[in-house]
Parts: C-alpha cells; sequence; structure tokens
C-alpha cells in the first residue's frame, strides 16, 4: 500500500498583505496501511497538510511524494486518494446507491459493473436496505456512513478525513469511530485523519502527530503520547481530564510545593528551583490525612457513574482526582490527597520541556 512522506512542507498565506505561515518545515512519514492522526486545535496547520496532500493547496515550500514519486504537480484527481469530510457532501438529489456509486461513474464503469461495486461497500457500512432513499430521509449516522461507502467503492491510494464526526451527536460519534476502525482494518488503506478530539485520536490511530502552531509536537503511538508526553502541551491536550499542571518549588532535590500549598511529605524530584509537575488524576488518590502529600479543600465532588471526580483548591490552582464512586464529600471539607511518587511528571517552568528523572 502507498506509503506518503512529506519533507520540509511549508504553507505561507497572505492576509490583508501580512504573511500567514500556517505551516512550518513540517517532516513527517506515513508508513503504507497505516492509520496515522493529525491532532491539535482549531488553526494549528492540521487540516491545511492534509488538504496539500489531497492537491487542494498548494504547498508553499516542500514535497509530497506517494511511494517516492512527487506529487506536488499532480492534480487531485489523479492523486487517487479518497476524501471524508465533516459536511458528508451529498448529492441531495441523487440516491443512496447513485451517491455511493458517483466515483465509479466519474471513472465510466458500466452500469452492471457498477452495482456489486455498490452493494459490497453499502454492506460493509450496513446501509444495503437505504440504497433507495435520499440523503434528506437519513439520519446524521446514516448519511455519514454514505459519505464512506462512497469514498471505499473503490480502492484508493489513501485515504483522507477531515474531522468527519464533528457533526454527530456523542453517541453516534461512538459508534461511528467503531466504524471506521473496523474499515480501517478490513480496507487495510493508508490514512489521514484529521481531527481535534483526542479520543477519537487515541482509539484510532496507530500513531498520532500532535500538532500546535504549524509544527509537530510529538509523533508516537497514542501509549507513549499519553504515557510519556515531550512537553506541556502534550501533556495537558492528551487525557481526560487532562493532566494537573501546577507549579511546584523543588529544593535539594525534594518537592517542596505543590500549587501554593506545603507538601506535608517532601517528594524527590530531578534539578532544583521552580518547575510544573503534571499528576494524571487517575494516579492520584484520596487518603486518610496520615498518609497524605497534602491537605486541601474540595473544590467539587462529581459523581460520573463508574467514578467520582473530586477536585480539590490548592490556592489559586485545583487538583483533579479520580476516586472511588461511594465518595461523597462536601464542598469545603478538607480532604488527604495521596501523590503518585513513581508517576509524577517534571517540565521545565519556562519551556514547558520534559525533565527526566
Amino acid at each position: 500500500m502507498t506509503a506518503i512522506s512529506l519533507q520540509n512542507l511549508d504553507k505561507t498565506y497572505r492576509s490583508s498583505g501580512k504573511a500567514v505561515r500556517v505551516v512550518k518545515d513540517l517532516n513527517l512519514d506515513i508508513a503504507g496501511r497505516e492509520f496515522l492522526v493529525l491532532l491539535g486545535p482549531s488553526g494549528c496547520g492540521k487540516t491545511t497538510t492534509m488538504r496539500m496532500v489531497a492537491g487542494l493547496e498548494e504547498p508553499t515550500l516542500g514535497t509530497i511524494a506517494f511511494d517516492g514519486q512527487r506529487m506536488n504537480e499532480t492534480p487531485t484527481q489523479k492523486r487517487d486518494v479518497a476524501m471524508v469530510f465533516q459536511n458528508y457532501g451529498l448529492y441531495p438529489h441523487m440516491t443512496v446507491a447513485q451517491n455511493i456509486a458517483y466515483p465509479l461513474k466519474l471513472r465510466k464503469l458500466s452500469k452492471s459493473a457498477q452495482e456489486p461495486l455498490v452493494a459490497k461497500a453499502a454492506q460493509r457500512v450496513e446501509l444495503q436496505d437505504y440504497l433507495h432513499r435520499y440523503p434528506r430521509e437519513l439520519s446524521g449516522g446514516q448519511r455519514q456512513r454514505v459519505a464512506l461507502a462512497r469514498s471505499t467503492v473503490r480502492q484508493p491510494k489513501v485515504f483522507l478525513m477531515d474531522e468527519p464526526l464533528s457533526n454527530l451527536d456523542a453517541t453516534l460519534r461512538v459508534a461511528m469511530r467503531s466504524e471506521i476502525k473496523h474499515l480501517a482494518h478490513e480496507l487495510q488503506v493508508t490514512t489521514l485523519y484529521v481531527t481535534h478530539d483526542q479520543v477519537e485520536a487515541m482509539t484510532l490511530a496507530h500513531r498520532v502527530a500532535l500538532m500546535k502552531n504549524g509544527e509537530i509536537q510529538q509523533l508516537a503511538t497514542p501509549e507513549v503520547i499519553y504515557n510519556d508526553p515531550v512537553n506541556t502541551f502534550v501533556a495537558s491536550f492528551i487525557g481526560n481530564p487532562a493532566m494537573n499542571l501546577l507549579p511546584g518549588r523543588v529544593q535539594d532535590g525534594q518537592l517542596q510545593t505543590l500549587g501554593t500549598l506545603a507538601l506535608r511529605q517532601p517528594i524527590a524530584a530531578p534539578g532544583s528551583g521552580d518547575m510544573t509537575v503534571g499528576v494524571r488524576a487517575e494516579d492520584a488518590s484520596v487518603c486518610d490525612h496520615h498518609h497524605a502529600h497534602l491537605t486541601a479543600p474540595v473544590f467539587a465532588c462529581e459523581l460520573l457513574g463508574d467514578v467520582v471526580m473530586l477536585t480539590a483548591k490548592l490556592g489559586g490552582h485545583t487538583l483533579s482526582v479520580k476516586a472511588d464512586k461511594s465518595l461523597r464529600l462536601a464542598i469545603g471539607e478538607n480532604v488527604g490527597i495521596a501523590l503518585p511518587t513513581a508517576k509524577m511528571f517534571w517540565f521545565d517552568a519556562a519551556s514547558g520541556m520534559r525533565i527526566r528523572a
């Protein structure tokens, strides 16, 4: 299958006479059959990068190659890519079957040759009973499945998906994630998927490229991105809830304060001086005051079903802790919190870069 190589890719727009550089010297290799997710906040350059791969945007600098062949001058229709967008892009005057068949029609396949391919694509996404309906007669999830079927009716070199689930409600997003994951496994086509949703990235990707301000901050598997973030941006972007990031003061190799509270029991730390300390909510725990690293007043105590999300107030900062679902505490009540001494993250306070113990 097709391998994609992006070398020194750059994109600059002109706006009101000013140059706006939205992708900055980006280098990325995507293996054949890989499902790679471009993740990041709005405006980070992820969609622009995907549009350059598709041929919908021309790079200012750099090279786009498929299997080692330069594609910069190749028009979109000759790149053999299939695209799925958040707005579905269905033709309202066409039936489901006609929408799915449209890429085959453009290739001038006969109707008899189209029919089995359309039937197979519809069956993959469980739309075989809706082929004669029009898009207006379908739910949002069904319309997105039509868009997926249309992209898979022929086996393209590359799948490009730009925020395909963002218009769906929470329940449908979960169902469609499973659909996309199953399709990717079945079809084994190189896929570039763009999203701002870290849950989609974690559940779908072989690897995640997390972007900020046009640059890749970290490129790794979801497990590595979550368990070994390289800076505070990555640490705060991945995880639900986000990692607790609190100012800390280290003296003589011991963490003395967290937030504005002095620790009851110092914790060994690398280096010295001001640091940003990272703690995952699931790694901290509620405990009795005698064994606590710190005690703090309860700011909120929320039952989420399987767990209670406790938020404690550390002066002008907050610390989130996942606790047993049976826990009940009143707002303002002091609670003891044990910190995970072996699972804490240390970052330079000025640069935000990771400090390794």
